[in-house]
This record gives structure tokens, sequence and C-alpha cells, in this order.
């Protein structure tokens, strides 16, 4: 019998481990819990360093009170550092890194809009989380045939929600086209999450220049902030430049 290796990551103790504790029953899964993303994520890198990946994951959708704009902001990248990973950021990192660890999305309410942004980062699948022991194990069991899971009453929210994504996503595009050659490298610079400084070192640019191309980029985006451009640059599809290189 191949059993399934299940990680609870919930930061209420009583729930993950009583949630835990439930599934431990079932004669075909082995189960562990995590208190936090960062306590996850490693607890997936050991595994997966062991030979003994964790096949899914159910995730708190309020891991650590992290909002949902964090996701369209996270850069899920090997250098990003776990500290603040919530729970739609922690199944980015993990849809990102593990690709061949199913993620499920354990929620205190639906809501559409986030069970959406759940897919998009890489989820399998959004259940409530007073949902009964039998509807979860038929869910796990589910994603890991390669099915997605969502309650009936989300769907239509979800496809609409979905929908208005593509759009956004098209008229992100548009806009990133906009951007001359060096203000997109800007803009993948402030993907990656550097600051003016480190952009002028890496770019041999002074900083009152790159000060001036990053102006450009928030004006051409028609946004207020840098964590707007990124959010948008995501999806646009534009990544962070390669930290492990210097351009020259």
């Amino acid at each position: 019998m191949q059993r399934i290796r299940v990680l609870v990551v919930d930061d209420h103790r009583i729930f993950a481990e009583s949630l835990a504790a439930a599934l431990a029953v079932e004669q075909d899964v082995d189960v562990a819990a995590a208190g936090s993303g960062p306590a996850a994520l490693r607890a997936v890198e050991r595994a997966a360093a062991d030979g003994r990946r964790f096949d899914v994951l159910l995730i708190d959708a309020d891991l650590g009170g992290a909002p949902p704009e964090a996701v369209e902001a996270s850069a899920p990248e090997p250098g990003d550092t776990p500290a603040a990973a919530g729970g739609l950021a922690l199944v980015s990192r993990v849809h990102a890194h593990h690709p061949d660890t199913r993620t499920v999305v354990l929620a205190e309410r639906d809501d559409p809009r986030r069970a959406a942004a759940a897919l998009q980062a890489g989820a399998s699948g959004w259940v409530a989380k007073d949902s009964s022991l039998s509807r979860l194990l038929q869910v796990v069991r589910g994603v890991l045939r390669g099915e997605t899971h969502l309650p009936p009453a989300l769907l239509t929210g979800v496809l609409r929600e979905l929908t208005a994504s593509r759009r956004h996503r098209s008229e992100s595009e548009r806009l990133v086209e906009t951007l001359t050659p060096r203000e997109h490298e800007v803009l993948r610079c402030m993907v990656a999450g550097l600051g003016r400084k480190a952009v002028a070192e890496r770019l041999y640019l002074s900083p009152h220049t790159v000060r001036t191309h990053m102006q450009n980029v928030l004006g051409k985006l028609g946004v207020h902030s840098t964590l707007a451009a990124v959010a948008l640059a995501r999806r646009a599809g534009v990544g962070p430049v390669d930290l492990e290189h210097v351009t020259t």
C-alpha cells in the first residue's frame, strides 16, 4: 500500500494538531504539522533532501495573517527569504520549487477572489476548514490524481475572477511593452527586490539616473508605488534579474 505524506500548515496549534491526529488514523496517511510558513518550508526541504517528499500540503489561507495582496507582489525565487511566507505566498513558493507536491488551501470562509488567487499561485484545491474528514480525504486523494477541487458554490465566482485576471494580464502586458529596454531592465531589478542604490551599482548608473528611470516606470505603468509596479510586472510575466550574474 502506497502511503500519502501530508503536512498540515497552520499557526493555530490546536487546529493543526487535531487535524493531523484525525488524518493519522487513516492507514495510508503519514502526517506531520508545521506552525508557520518558514517551518513548513524547512520541513519540505528536509523531506525532499531525504528522498521522502511530502505529497500534499494542507495550508491555512490566513497563515501568519498575510494579506491577499502579498501573493501578487511575492517573488518565489530561490533567493527569497521565507520569513514572511503567508498562506498563499507559501503555496506559490512550494509550487515554484517543489512542483510535484500538491497544495490545498484550508479556509475559514469561501472567498472567490482569494480562491482564484490560490489557484493562480499553484494550489490544487480550496476547502473549508469545517469540512468533514471524509471530504478532506477525498480532496487529498483527488489532487494526487491531478484533480482540482473547489466548493460548488465558488465555481461561478472563481471563473469570473480568473477571466478578469486574464484581462488584467493583457492590460499589464500592454503597459510593460511601453517601457524602453533600460526601463524594462530597471523594472526587472525592482521585481528582484533591489533598491535604488543596488540598481545603480548593478547597471553602472548614478542613483539620480536610476531614480528618474524608476519614476518613468511608475508613470508608464500608471501606478504610484514600487510594490504596485512589481505586482503589475508579475501579472505581465516579467521575472526578476538573475542576481547570480552581474550585468556587463
